[in-house]
Formats: C-alpha cells, sequence, structure tokens
C-alpha cells in the first residue's frame, strides 16, 4: 500500500510552484486576460515548462523529459487549479502527452520530446466531455490527409500541433497551421474550447488511436481530480478569510452558527476530494489494477464537490462575490466546466458499478 501523503519532494514542488503563480498569475490579471483575444498565458507557460521543466514530468529522461510520476502531476495541477492558471498544463503535458507515451516509433518520440520541452504544445483532438472509455468522434483519412470536423477541442487555440484519431484506426499528427481552429463559446474563458477542421491536412501516423486515446484520457481524469480539489480549496481559504474579517451586526460573519455549520461541511467535503484525488493520482503513478476504479471513484466524488465550494464562495462573499472584480466567478465557471470534462459525475458513478459489480436491478 503507497503513503498517500505529500512526501518532502512534493512539497517542495508545491511551493516552487504556488511561489511563481502568485508572481505571475494574480486573479486581476487572468480576469483581464479573459476580455483579450489572448486567453492563454504564454509567459506563464514559458517559465513553467522553460523554466522548471514542468511540461516533461511524465516523460522519461531517456526521451527528454523528467522521469517524474502522476503524483508529482497531481501536486502541480493542485497549484494551477488554486490559481485557475490560464495554462494548456493538463491538455497538453497530460493528455497529449500520455496519447504520445502509447504510441511507439520515432515520430512519437520526436513529438514526445518536443511537448516535454514545452516549446510545442500539443492537444488530442477528442471532445473534452468525453470520458474514458467513452465514445469519440474520427475524421476520414485519406491518401496521408484528413478530412472532416471535431468540436469541443480544448486548448486547440494554444495547440502547435494536434494528435487527432482517424476512422482507419490510427492516430495521426497534424501540425496547427494546416488546419482551422474557430473558437466556440466556452463558459470558462481560461480553458476555452474550439472546432477544428481538417480540410486535406497533411497528417503523419504515430501510432493506433484507441489505446491512445483511452490512456490519455484516463490520465485526464484521474489527475483533473487534482485541479479540482486545489480550486475547492482555495474557495474555502478564501471564503473562510473573508467571513473573519466580514462584520455584521458588529461581530464577525464567521461567528454565526450557520455559516460555521456551511463551512465545516464543505471542510469535510474537501478533506475527502483530497484522498479521493492522491489515491488516483497514486494509483496512475504506480500502474495499479485498481486504476479505473481509482479514477472513476475519484472524479465522481470531487466533481460535485468543486462545484459546491465555488458556489459557497460566491454566496458567502456576499454582493462582492457576485461582481466582476471579484475572482469566484472564474473558480465557478472552471468548476462547472470541469464538472463535464473527461465524464460527468454521473457517467463515472454509472462506469464504476460496473467495475466493481454492482449494477442497477
Amino acid at each position: 500500500m503507497s503513503d498517500l501523503l505529500y512526501s518532502e519532494e512534493e512539497e517542495a514542488l508545491r511551493a516552487a510552484v504556488r511561489d511563481l503563480l502568485t508572481d505571475h498569475c494574480d486573479a486581476a490579471g487572468v480576469i483581464v486576460r479573459t476580455e483579450s483575444d489572448a486567453p492563454h498565458d504564454r509567459e506563464l507557460w514559458k517559465a513553467l515548462s522553460d523554466g522548471m521543466g514542468l511540461a516533461g514530468l511524465l516523460v522519461p529522461e531517456s526521451q527528454g523529459g523528467q522521469g517524474a510520476t502522476h503524483r508529482e502531476v497531481a501536486v502541480v495541477l493542485e497549484e494551477l487549479g488554486r490559481a485557475v492558471a490560464p495554462v494548456p498544463y493538463l491538455t497538453s503535458a497530460v493528455v497529449a502527452t500520455e496519447a504520445l507515451l502509447a504510441c511507439e516509433g520515432d515520430e512519437s518520440a520526436e513529438l514526445l520530446g518536443a511537448l516535454a520541452s514545452g516549446r510545442t504544445v500539443g492537444a488530442l483532438a477528442v471532445s473534452l466531455s468525453v470520458a474514458p472509455g467513452g465514445a469519440y468522434k474520427a475524421v476520414r483519412h485519406e491518401d496521408g490527409s484528413l478530412y472532416g470536423e471535431l468540436t469541443g477541442i480544448a486548448d486547440a487555440v494554444a495547440a502547435d500541433v494536434f494528435l487527432v484519431p482517424a476512422a482507419d484506426g490510427g492516430l495521426y499528427a497534424v501540425d496547427a497551421d494546416a488546419v482551422t481552429v474557430t473558437p466556440q463559446v466556452s463558459l470558462d474563458l481560461t480553458r476555452p474550447v474550439a472546432t477544428v477542421a481538417f480540410d486535406g491536412a497533411r497528417a503523419r501516423r504515430v501510432g493506433a488511436a484507441e489505446p491512445a486515446v483511452r490512456r490519455a484520457l484516463r490520465a485526464g481524469a484521474g489527475l483533473l481530480v487534482s485541479e479540482q480539489l486545489g480550486l475547492a480549496d482555495w474557495c474555502l481559504t478564501e471564503t473562510v478569510h473573508y467571513l473573519k474579517e466580514r462584520k455584521q451586526f458588529n461581530r464577525p460573519v464567521g461567528g454565526f452558527q450557520a455559516l460555521k455549520h456551511r463551512l465545516a461541511q464543505l471542510w469535510l467535503e474537501v478533506v475527502h476530494a483530497r484522498a479521493a484525488a492522491r489515491n488516483a493520482a497514486d494509483a496512475l503513478a504506480t500502474g495499479s489494477e485498481d486504476t479505473d476504479v481509482a479514477v472513476a471513484l475519484a472524479q465522481a466524488y470531487a466533481a460535485p464537490v468543486a462545484v459546491h465550494a465555488a458556489e459557497e464562495a460566491v454566496q458567502l462573499h456576499g454582493g462582492l462575490g457576485m461582481t466582476w472584480e471579484h475572482p469566484a466567478h472564474l473558480y465557478l465557471k472552471r468548476a462547472k466546466a470541469d464538472s463535464i470534462a473527461y465524464g460527468t459525475a454521473g457517467a463515472h458513478r454509472e462506469a464504476l458499478a460496473g467495475l466493481v459489480d454492482l449494477q442497477m436491478p
């Protein structure tokens, strides 16, 4: 049985990432960015990938990465969730990278090294809402080119290369300048989705689509939980801090019994979400035979917790929480968008029931 507590190295990594985000990713800056034509923070991405080497955590050292595990990635995602950081970390350093790790050959190895350096941003061309093991749309492959249209692709506007499943069963790499990316209206402006159209785009085969997509989505779902945990933890911490300072009837609002109960309930939910997130990250890191169960369990539990924490943050900040200037809305939008990313809680509960043989009557 693995120790799910954070190691000294993981705590040191957390401190380094949090320091960087404190300096480079303030809430006001994120809000301004969501209103601009450049939703992604390229400078922050460069600092995380080039400066700290975090884009290559899952890539073996022999292929240009750091050779770390999903546990370290989970710590990074907790901190990125706390800051609602507008960087393509989950989509490129986790999902696209995991898809390539399931492939073999020179083409995928070269791409893997490029993604690990962070100088190339990758995106798996599968809709953000698809659950691990779920059905996904493929495009047509003909004479080395791809034809078709895919929707709901997260961080597509930031991608340099797309990993695209085709109807012939192959996974193909396509450069971003060979496709048409059209932004869709996104609830979460810090992780925008887009439609990607392929009209004779030149493609290079990197491997088989089915195992690559399955592996990528499982890791995406399992590590998204850590982002949801960081988000929920920020909401709880900030709300408690605010209620200690905000006064009504000449006493701190946090002293009222009804609010104490709400916060205590939320604290319990966040603690349980942390256990689920750590278990999923550890299962992915160790290649446990219970990984599918750990991921489905964590996703089924964590998504509603993150949404609840964000809703409480908006409500308990009162009128302030309803303003555009206060960052609470960023967290609520990310929590709501995350709740349907890589499968809904309901889909994961259904998957879990099948995995542990608890079918409905």
